[in-house]
């Protein structure tokens, strides 16, 4: 992702803005560990938002001494990572010479109508619809009661992969913790394949690389899966031992939206667990995804 220095565009005006975001910006804000470490400077070092941003520290600090060009992936994901808004992400992109480069978001994924209506018609058995990079799209309230209440993360941090990884009940939740998380990690990097610059990816993997290390350590195992289906154990606080068939659906009409649902053999104890915990969520008042209108 990286461009040569072949242009007299201003980069020392480039490199002040991200070094005054940088310091406006605490570990905390970005999601990561404070260790209590005195800094001599205010805000993230170099090295962080390099981590976060899934570059170099070589080629960050390049950038800010003026010294390199940054693409357009990588000033997407810069912008991601310091949180800029829309009128700074502009900004941002006229500093590095890109004033023709459409700078504002992408539109937010949208769940298939016919998705939709599935997972309404799903009474008794959990479901969600996952779109890019794991990101849940929608649910229904049994999949809430089985995995966790989705309605309660900021939309941006209803990911699959992210939840696993710091959501501490997950590690309580699934029996097989490790292999769950490995499995996700690999699904993630297969999508990795299918889209290399996608931004949100990037600010993702770099996030949980640096705030965990069993997920640093297996993306770089290079291991890769596809979204299939399998079998799962769950310790669940309300029911107790569930044992589960997970398998996913793609829609014909968008690749990148799944719909998986947990299954239990008819008449097994699993099964019958199933349709207490169905009770249990409608007594809790856990509601679905809203639909679209």
């Amino acid at each position: 992702m990286m461009e040569s220095m072949t242009s007299d565009v201003p980069l020392n005006g480039l490199g002040e803005f991200l070094k005054k975001r940088r310091s406006k910006l605490s570990p905390r804000t970005v999601g990561l560990p404070e260790y209590g470490r005195p800094r001599r400077v205010a805000g993230l070092r170099r090295e962080e938002v390099a981590q976060l941003a899934s570059i170099s520290t070589d080629y960050y600090t390049r950038l800010e001494q003026g010294r390199m060009q940054a693409s357009v992936p990588v000033l997407d994901i810069l912008a991601r990572v310091l949180h800029l808004d829309d009128d700074e992400r502009g900004y941002l992109f006229q500093l590095a010479g890109k004033t023709g480069t459409r700078t504002r978001r992408r539109g937010r994924q949208q769940v298939q109508p016919q998705l939709q209506r599935v997972l309404d018609d799903l009474t008794f058995t959990p479901a969600i619809v996952q779109g890019r990079r794991g990101d849940i799209l929608a649910w229904n309230a049994l999949a809430a009661a089985l995995i966790t209440d989705f309605s309660r993360p900021p939309e941006r941090h209803r990911n699959y992969p992210r939840i696993i990884f710091t959501d501490p009940a997950m590690r309580g939740l699934y029996a097989d913790w490790r292999t769950s998380a490995r499995l996700a990690v690999a699904q993630l990097r297969m999508e990795a394949a299918q889209y290399p610059e996608d931004p949100r990816l990037i600010e993702l993997v770099g996030e949980l690389s640096t705030r965990d290390q069993q997920f640093a350590r297996w993306w770089g195992d290079q291991r890769v899966a596809a979204r299939t289906a399998g079998t799962t154990t769950l310790n669940h606080p309300v029911v107790g031992e569930l044992i589960l068939d997970w398998d996913t659906l793609t829609a014909n009409t968008e690749s990148d939206q799944h719909l998986t649902v947990w299954t239990a053999e008819p008449g097994s104890p699993s099964h019958e667990r199933l349709r207490i915990l169905s009770s249990w969520a409608a007594d809790e008042n856990l509601s679905p995804s809203q639909p679209l209108t």
